[in-house]
């Protein structure tokens, strides 16, 4: 953790996922010195193809042009939202006194039948009337999570780590994907598309932040705005890294901010996928971020199943 992150620009650097191949030392210092100052990176030739992206939004957009009442078909009451459809203002950032202005749907990992994680990780549903779904989502699934290993393995080596420490941290790990729908937004919109938050997980991959709207809180009391070429992956840090590492790599305040009015009448998509540490890992301050300067602000562990259920009631989903 040589760089020093103030030495970066006031904007949230491009990196290069392909440098990885070429310098490993290189692109997780330059990866890592992004997180440390923004909390945020955007990572160009993250390998992902653009036809495999095209596809999952394509049924994305799909099932969200469905009627309501066979979406609302879709909804899990009292599953806290982790499978399948989330209607319209039901989520809350923590502490915010209105909902956001969105609609999502969740995928989550499957499992085999009788897997360890089965009570903490629910089987997915998948939408009968949209032919190809289950295949083109899952796909994105998996290969977002196979890219959010390369990325937590610069990360390790950023931290001063073995490059697989997080591979048994997030090994059938609770991760999500989400399929976002931000609806037009009428004139007299009682709240924003997506009110400032942190996420919960490990790390965040984005696909979708082309579309202007995405913002992050810099240190200084600034929104900046997050503006990723076509077809970058935003990748954030969430509270449980956050957590582990006392903050050396900070989970920065974000928000997707309500379009100008010339832009109002059109919907937005984008596809998070939030990575998570399997159910049952101790998240307990590495030793290695800790010091005289930077005193342990996590002196108890907690399992990142028992984090999760913490937040999830603070955003009105348990």
């Amino acid at each position: 953790m040589s760089a020093s992150p103030a030495a970066l620009a006031d904007h949230v650097p491009l990196v290069s996922l392909a440098e990885e191949a070429r310098d490993q030392a290189g692109f997780a210092q330059a990866l890592g010195a992004s997180f440390a100052r923004f909390g945020f990176a955007i990572v160009a030739d993250h390998g992902i193809e653009a036809a495999l992206i095209e596809a999952a939004l394509a049924k994305t957009k799909a099932f969200f042009a469905l009627p309501e009442a066979q979406k609302r078909a879709y909804h899990v009451p009292g599953g806290m939202g982790q499978r399948g459809y989330v209607p319209f203002g039901i989520e809350a950032a923590k502490g915010a006194m209105s909902v956001d202005l969105k609609e999502f749907w969740h995928v989550g990992r499957e499992l085999p039948d009788g897997h360890r994680y089965r009570a903490q990780m629910p089987a997915n549903l998948w939408p009968a009337e949209i032919q190809g779904f289950r295949e083109d989502v899952y796909a994105l699934y998996t290969a977002l999570d196979a890219c959010g290993l390369k990325i937590l393995a610069a990360i390790a080596r950023y931290l001063g780590l073995a490059k697989d420490f997080f591979d048994d941290t997030v090994r059938d790990g609770n991760s999500v994907l989400r399929l976002l729908h931000y609806p037009p937004v009428p004139e007299n919109a009682g709240g924003v598309r997506a009110g400032a938050h942190e996420d919960i997980n490990t790390i965040t991959l984005l696909l979708g932040a082309e579309e202007a709207g995405l913002e992050l809180l810099d240190r200084d009391g600034r929104w900046l705005a997050v503006d990723p070429p076509e077809g970058a992956l935003v990748v954030n840090i969430g509270d449980m890294l956050q957590r582990l590492t006392n903050h050396a790599l900070p989970s920065t305040t974000h928000r997707v901010v309500n379009p100008t009015r010339e832009r109002a009448h059109l919907p937005r998509y984008s596809i998070p996928f939030f990575l998570h540490f399997r159910p049952d890992y101790l998240i307990e301050t590495l030793p290695g971020c800790v010091s005289a300067e930077r005193p342990n602000r996590y002196p108890e562990p907690i399992t990142a199943q028992d984090y999760l259920m913490q937040r999830l009631k603070e955003i009105r989903l348990a």
